[in-house]
């Protein structure tokens, strides 16, 4: 037993052995939750750093929808007042729209209107395509939204093109205009056309009844409008219904910009016998129309026109090619851009309405033009009447030095500023093209320039100036099918001898300068623009390095005028207008043209000049602006709008008040030697 206790007693001490186990456990224990501690603050750390880039991301973006959606609502339970009260409170009482101040005046509903749209305002709708607009039938490829241009781009090229032989619909493709009012009462969501105008007219008693909007593919040519779709035959039935079911009263033609040409061919066309013309007889318009109510003219065609077929470029497109230089140029996600839209364009061969006529008569030579030396920085004069001739002379001289609106392409700002006998030219018509531009099996997209080649390019340099009359040679060298069928359809000259019976082609309908007026002396006819913007009048090109695909002629928007001469901006030659049509275009035929009993006005239909003077908008809130002479702006032009709804509702040009001009129209008309 003693051994046993001897052999107990020296055994280990099994107390200390288990605080020993237990202390252990313990320091194993904490160091296991500090590990685990450090695991969960290291996890956290980097839900963090996770969270700060891509949960903050997903949260900033649900804010401002939140915050979108918020606003959205309290705008759409906000009474419908709400927001004429904020724009009171900060520029005071608006004035009554003129339906409803004319309405309280007793006007009302009177003879039935006709709208006529311009180029590019006018909706257009796919009826057939090929595989890849597939889901889109009855979809606007044109107008609206936009939205398949951007999904498919190429595609929707495809679409809007014509067939470059004959000008007509494509293999497989048939794109038609929409019909009805909303053709082309809004060009895109909340950027109206027609709609401020027709809202306007429903005040006083329009309905659809009364009023008829005749759209048109406006891509087409005119004729070609009445050969596959019929439209100058529907505008007749259209009209002749409306007079027969409103008591036998005439109708109130509205057309605006291209539109004003198209109805000029109208009025030819509806007299014509069969089957080039509507065989309406020599009298249709006297006993259907009571005014013709043009609104932005291009009478006389537009200097815009030509940059936009030799360069696919205008002011606004020349200015983003420098602000970012070659993105236009070269591919822009995978795309051509410009090559694209020039090919597209080139076969819309309405544009080609729109190439200046008259020749160097109407729009100037290599040292003089009609509007002499304007001066871009004199703001005229306000006058309800006829603003007497000369009022700028004295001014306009101040700016002599380097103003040639007579060269309306220059290459170079020195050839556009020298006298003529100063620059050496070489003929280019003569000129021999080959020698490509580019390796043509690395372009995506095919133009008239690739086959003109190195020679051809600079033989168009070496001339140096042209003029309107040197224009059409330019381009039937640079764009030669373009031209062939735009030879077919319409003309740009000026008459010697209006009996001649080749006159009664209608290849010469549209243009005022080659054709008569109806027979029909109670007719009245309104030219009716916008002034006081710059517009586009010349222009001072040169020709870029040569690249594979490229288009070797560009506005050069490094000229500049300076302050001797505030006319060139950006390579641009600026002169008075509505920001696309020149003054002189819109103005001349109904100053001079038409005035009295002319050759082209034989029955002495009489005409007025209404001129709108620009106001831009005081502040956002005024939106578009309601004194705005801008081309399409000007459709919501209070004062452009009572004149038309007056008329509508049966008063004359006289009892509008006659002319109302602001620009120098009048003088510089009489500086246009024209036989009359």
């Amino acid at each position: 037993m003693s051994f046993l206790r001897r052999r107990k007693g020296k055994g280990p001490n099994t107390e200390l052995l288990n605080n020993v186990y237990e202390d252990g456990d313990e320091k194993k224990e904490e160091r296991e939750n500090r590990e685990r501690k450090q695991r969960e603050e290291e996890e956290r750390r980097s839900r963090r750093k996770k969270w700060s880039c891509i949960d903050g991301c997903c949260w900033f973006i649900g804010c401002v929808c939140s915050t979108w959606w918020f606003l959205l609502f309290l705008y759409n339970a906000m009474p419908a007042s709400f927001p004429q009260y904020v724009t009171e409170a900060i520029t005071g009482p608006l004035p009554d729209p003129p339906g409803v101040k004319l309405r309280k005046e007793g006007l009302s509903a009177n003879h039935p209107v006709v709208f006529v749209p311009g180029i590019v305002t006018g909706g257009l709708e796919l009826w057939e395509g090929h595989q890849c607009a597939d889901g889109l039938f009855r979809k606007r490829l044109w107008g609206g939204t936009f939205g398949e241009l951007y999904k498919r781009p190429l595609c929707w090229a495809e679409h809007m093109s014509l067939n470059n032989e004959t000008g007509l619909d494509r293999s497989g493709i048939r794109v038609r205009p929409v019909s009805g009012l909303v053709a082309a009462d809004y060009f895109a969501p909340g950027y109206f056309v027609w709609a401020v105008l027709i809202a306007n007219l429903a005040r006083i008693g329009y309905e659809e009844k009364t009023m008829y909007m005749a759209a048109y593919d406006w891509r087409l040519s005119f004729q070609n409008t009445e050969v596959r779709d019929q439209t100058l035959s529907r505008i007749k039935s259209n009209i002749e219904l409306m007079v027969a079911t409103n008591g036998g009263k005439k109708v109130v033609v509205i057309p605006h910009s291209m539109g004003v040409l198209y109805f000029l061919h109208f009025m030819k066309w509806v007299e014509a016998p069969a089957p080039m013309g509507g065989g309406g007889g020599s009298d249709w318009c006297a006993k259907h129309i009571k005014a013709v109510m043009n609104i932005g003219g291009p009478f006389l065609g537009v200097p815009k026109a030509v940059s936009g077929l030799f360069s696919i470029e205008a002011k606004d497109i020349a200015v983003a090619r420098a602000f970012a230089p070659g993105v236009l140029d070269k591919d822009v996600f995978g795309l051509q851009t410009l090559q694209h839209m020039m090919r597209m364009t080139r076969t819309w061969d309405a544009t080609m309405s729109m190439i200046p006529k008259g020749g160097d008569t109407i729009w100037g030579g290599l040292d003089w033009s009609p509007e002499g030396f304007y001066n871009c920085s004199v703001k005229k004069l306000k006058n309800n009447g006829t603003i007497p001739a000369g009022q700028n002379e004295a001014t306009n001289k101040s700016s002599a030095k380097g103003v040639n609106y007579g060269r309306i392409i220059s290459f170079g700002k020195d050839v556009a500023a020298v006298h003529s006998s100063e620059i050496e030219r070489i003929d280019f018509r003569g000129a021999v093209k080959g020698n490509n531009l580019a390796n043509k099996t690395n372009c995506d997209v095919w133009t008239e320039y690739h086959e003109m080649g190195v020679g051809g390019v600079n033989a168009v340099a070496d001339y140096k100036a042209y003029t309107a009359g040197e224009i059409l040679d330019l381009l039937h060298f640079v764009a030669p099918k373009l031209m062939a069928r735009g030879g077919a359809h319409f003309s740009y000259g000026i008459a010697d001898n209006l009996e001649d019976p080749k006159y009664q082609h209608y290849k010469y309908w549209s243009n005022p300068l080659e054709t008569k007026l109806p027979n029909a002396p109670d007719m009245e006819i309104y030219s009716m623009y916008g002034v006081g913007i710059p517009t586009e009048r010349a222009y001072v090109y040169k020709v870029t390095p040569a690249t594979e695909c490229y288009i070797p002629f560009q506005i050069d928007t490094s000229a500049e005028g300076g302050i001797e001469d505030s006319c060139l901006k950006g390579g641009v030659f600026l002169a008075d207008g509505d920001e696309t049509v020149p003054v002189l275009s819109s103005g001349f035929m109904c100053a001079k043209g038409w005035r009295g009993k002319t050759r082209f006005n034989p029955s002495s239909i009489r005409t007025y000049i209404r001129e709108y003077d620009h106001a831009p908008p005081a502040n956002l809130l005024e939106g578009r602006g309601t004194q705005s002479g801008a081309h399409v702006d000007i459709m919501g032009n209070f004062a452009l709008i009572e004149d038309v709804i007056r008329v509508a509702a049966g008063a004359t040009g006289e009892e509008l008040g006659g002319d109302r001009v602001f620009s120098d129209i009048f003088r510089w008309s009489e500086t246009i030697d024209l036989q009359l």
